[in-house]
């Protein structure tokens, strides 16, 4: 999504770039020829070549609903794409202090892993939960886990803790042995 945004924002700026460019060019000849009714890009040269130019034509009308599109499209774009990162409690008046969710994610699930009887872990976080998904030799690794991953995430300075949600699955060899 982030690619998707620099690339629709950098396009966006050129072209907003270009334009004011040439109504730069344009204002800035029109001042120095005062009395001059001529423009230094021939707008209504070529617009007077355009047999039966008009803005009621299917073509101009198709644009303009495509150039509509494209607005409403980048307005959704701008609207989701935001950052979320994880705030962390203020050390001092002025100091906004934030992690992304990847190092949260990050921190637990090293916690998890290095836990007894975990043989693997997925974690996924953001600052309104942390699922952990573990394997390990049995499912009653869960009320042990769930207790580590809740005291690792109250450690943190937080102003809010996520809530924590921890499954355990036990590896297919030893369900297929039971």
């Amino acid at each position: 999504m982030r690619l998707l945004l620099r690339l629709l924002s950098t396009v966006l700026g050129l072209a907003v770039a270009a334009g004011g460019a040439v109504l730069a060019v344009e204002m800035t000849w029109s001042l120095a020829q005062p009395g001059s009714r001529e423009a230094l890009v021939p707008w209504r040269q070529w617009l007077a070549t355009v047999e039966s130019y008009s803005w009621s034509r299917e073509p101009v009308l198709w644009l303009a609903g495509g150039v509509v599109a494209l607005g409403l499209f980048l307005l959704l774009v701008a609207a989701t794409a935001r950052r979320k990162d994880v705030r962390l409690s203020d050390p001092v008046d002025g100091v906004v202090v934030t992690t992304s969710p990847r190092t949260l994610a990050r921190l637990v699930g090293t916690k998890v892993r290095a836990a007894e009887g975990v043989s693997g872990a997925t974690v996924v976080a953001t600052g309104k939960k942390v699922k952990v998904r573990a394997s390990g030799r049995s499912t009653e690794l869960r009320p042990g886990l769930a207790e580590l991953v809740r005291g690792t995430v109250q450690d943190l300075p937080m102003p809010r803790h996520p809530k924590v949600r921890v499954a355990v699955a036990a590896p297919k060899n030893s369900r297929e042995s039971s």
